[in-house]
């Protein structure tokens, strides 16, 4: 469940493995790209941390923030 707080949004997600979790951020990267919102991320191994606020709004969580987090729990499933 993503969580909102100091302007992010932020969720962790943790995988079977190392090349499940980096299946994920590839898929995510994809979706990030065509709607010209990239995300802020950490890997380790299994675990791909996300956080996520708007840079052009003044570094705060938006509708853009909002629509990235819906599409990246689908890509999740």
């Amino acid at each position: 469940m993503w969580q909102e707080k100091d302007n992010t949004l932020y969720r962790k997600f943790e995988f079977a493995d190392f090349s499940s979790a980096f299946a994920f951020m590839t898929r995510v990267a994809l979706a990030a790209e065509k709607m010209n919102h990239h995300p802020r991320w950490m890997n380790v191994y299994n675990t791909v941390e996300i956080w996520l606020n708007t840079h052009d709004a003044g570094n705060i969580v938006t509708d853009k923030d909002r629509k990235l987090s819906q599409k990246i729990d689908q890509l999740a499933s």
